[in-house]
Order: C-alpha cells, then sequence, then structure tokens
C-alpha cells in the first residue's frame, strides 16, 4: 500500500471479529464516503435509499444547536487492503492504514453524514470538529446487508413521551411536564414514559396526550415566552381536574379506576386533545374568568352511553373515535355545555355533522 489513510483507532472484537474506532474530522466525511446519486437496486445494495426529505431535518438540528448537538458513531465497512499497527504500549491502540483505492461502504448512518456535509456548507468551522467512526471488515455484499440489518433491526424507537420527558429544547415540551407536575392528580397519574396504555396500567393519561392537546394551544412555532405559557398550562389544566368530577371521585377513592375507563370517556385521550381545543379558547379571550367558567365542566354528564356521545365520540360498535373530527367535535359539545362559542371552522364541523347523523 504505497499512499494510505491513517487512522489512530482503538481496536475491539466482537463475535471473533475485529472493529477499530477512530474518531475522523467531520470534513473528511465527504473524502471518505463520496455521494453515489447512480441508483441500484435495493437487493445490490448494502443500505436503504437515502430518505433526502430527513436531510435538512437533521442539518438544521446541528447548526441550531451549534454548541450542544450530539451525533452517536457512523458505522461503516472497508472493502479494500488495510493493515493495523499496534501501539508498542498497548495492542488494543494503534494506527489503522487504508490503503487510498479503498472504498468505505456507510452500513449505519448515511442521513446523518449527509446532513452533516450540508451543515459545513453553512457553518464551515463545523469541519474542524470530529466523529466516531466504527470501521469493520468488509466481507462482501451479503455481510454488509447483515451489518446494515443487525445495526438497525434491533433498534427501538424512543416512544413520545420519554422522548417530551426528556427535551429541554422542545419549548412546549418542558411547559408540558412542568404543569403537570405541577398539579398532584395529573402528575400521579400520568405514564411519562409509555404511549400507549394497558388495559391494566396504574396510569389513565401519557404525558404525550397532554403534549398533543397543548399543542392545540400552542401550535407548532407559538410560543415566545415559555414564563407566561407554563403559567397559563398550570391554571388551566388546574382548573380543569379541580372541575372534572369522575377524576375527584377516583382521588377520593369513590370511584375505581376500572369503572372509570369502562364507563366512562373522560380519561380517553381525545376528550384530552379535545380540552386542549377548549384551552385554546381561553387563551385567545384571556379576559374570561377561565376557572368560574370551567366549574361547568361538574354538570357534563361522561358516561359512555350518553347519547349525546353517539358518533360523536363513540361508534356505533361502543369504540372510542380518536381521528381529529372528534377532537373538534367533542371540543364542540364542552363549549356549548360552558356557554362558550363555535368558531367557523368548528361550526362547520358540527353541521357536517349533523347532517351525517340524520342520515343514519
Amino acid at each position: 500500500m504505497d499512499f494510505v489513510f491513517k487512522f489512530p483507532v482503538v481496536r475491539g472484537v466482537q463475535a471473533k471479529k475485529e472493529y477499530y474506532i477512530a474518531m475522523v474530522p467531520l470534513k473528511m466525511i465527504s473524502r471518505l464516503f463520496p455521494d453515489n446519486e447512480e441508483y441500484v437496486l435495493p437487493e445490490f445494495r448494502a443500505q436503504r435509499k437515502l430518505n433526502e426529505p430527513r436531510v435538512p431535518v437533521i442539518s438544521k438540528y446541528i447548526i441550531e444547536n451549534r454548541d450542544n448537538y450530539v451525533f452517536s458513531a457512523l458505522a461503516a465497512s472497508i472493502d479494500g487492503k488495510f493493515s493495523y499497527k499496534p501501539n508498542v504500549d498497548n495492542e488494543n491502540t494503534g494506527v489503522l492504514e487504508v490503503s487510498m483505492d479503498a472504498h468505505f461502504l456507510i452500513n449505519d448512518g448515511q442521513h446523518r453524514k449527509a446532513a452533516i456535509l450540508e451543515a459545513i456548507k453553512e457553518d464551515e468551522s463545523l469541519g474542524n470538529e470530529t466523529i466516531s467512526i466504527v470501521f469493520y471488515e468488509d466481507k462482501g455484499l451479503s455481510r454488509s446487508q447483515q451489518i446494515f440489518t443487525d445495526l438497525n433491526k434491533n433498534a427501538v424507537k424512543t416512544s413520545n413521551s420519554i422522548a417530551e420527558l426528556y427535551d429541554s429544547r422542545d419549548s412546549l415540551a418542558v411547559t408540558t411536564r412542568n404543569a403537570i407536575n405541577g398539579n398532584e392528580f395529573l402528575n400521579a397519574y400520568t405514564d411519562k414514559e409509555k404511549d400507549i396504555l394497558g388495559k391494566y396500567s396504574s396510569n389513565l393519561f401519557t404525558l404525550n396526550t397532554f403534549y398533543t392537546a397543548n399543542r392545540y394551544i400552542f401550535p407548532v412555532g407559538e410560543i415566545k415566552n415559555r414564563k407566561d405559557a407554563e403559567k397559563f398550562l398550570k391554571k388551566y389544566w388546574n382548573a380543569v381536574a379541580q372541575n372534572m368530577t369522575q377524576w375527584n371521585e377516583l382521588q377520593k377513592k369513590e370511584l375505581s379506576k376500572i369503572d372509570l375507563r369502562e364507563n366512562y370517556i373522560a380519561t380517553q385521550g381525545i376528550v384530552i386533545q379535545a380540552l386542549g381545543r377548549v384551552g385554546r379558547y381561553f387563551y385567545d379571550n384571556p379576559c374570561l374568568d377561565m376557572e368560574q367558567v370551567l366549574i361547568s365542566l361538574r354538570t357534563i354528564n361522561w358516561k359512555r352511553n350518553a347519547p349525546k356521545w353517539r358518533f360523536r365520540a363513540i361508534r356505533e360498535n361502543g369504540r372510542i373515535i380518536t381521528n381529529k373530527n372528534a377532537a373538534i367535535l367533542i371540543a364542540n359539545e364542552i363549549k356549548r355545555e360552558l356557554g362558550l362559542p363555535l368558531s367557523e371552522d368548528e361550526n362547520l364541523a358540527e353541521e357536517k355533522f349533523k347532517k351525517n347523523t340524520t342520515i343514519k
């Protein structure tokens, strides 16, 4: 090998096969992994097709979080000649020499790689930062495809709830969890890790349910003052919790969780979303005495078999309706009970609903 890349590396062993970890400057990524736009059938490549819309999203994440972005390692196979030269004092650290005629095939991280290249175009100083690359010896297409499968097949996507629990950049995530933590009842019965509750779960809500509901109050990008937003959400959800009759009966042990789940809709995710829509009205009309108006929540019949919820929240087979239109229609009924006017789109949804139910 006359001309080589030299990487200071740490050597490791998995499944009796050596691999090497190197810290590589970001500006080297384009040289190691040049773009190849030629289309190749899936069965003849070792990686999925690049999902191009994902690239600017990841690139934006790097640029907007210039001082605290985090990336995991890229994984690549070396297709060509290479040799490892250990240090004298430690055989597991040394220099990996790779022929410049060799090819590097990405097994995991192609979207990160593409996003890095886009980000460097906007901020060249990123080029001096580094990313770790795990190098494997290329054993042919079949082995490279298997590496890709092994790295991705067993990866588990985090739930939305736990992502919102840990996210400190998303203002709505921060204000939502603070609002929930600030209410004794909601904090006690909100699962902050799962998005779907089991039949016998000790919880009634998920953090993601409230995050979704609060998105109606604060659409994407609308939170201008986190402190004010959090103050409003705490006040609103506290008032809701105080006036939801079945929630209070549960807290006083006058109603069981099983009875609450099976016979009422008061804890259903779509109802919480509908309450989010109602919350938006109060946010847009700060002169209203919100806490006084919400006392009327106590008079609402939340029983699953109540005629008012038929086709609005409950299907003919008795199951909950969970689409966006249901959130509007349930919110309409809540607003009617509270004496609040409907918006133009809510009126349109109501007219369409009445027309369809009349036909049925």
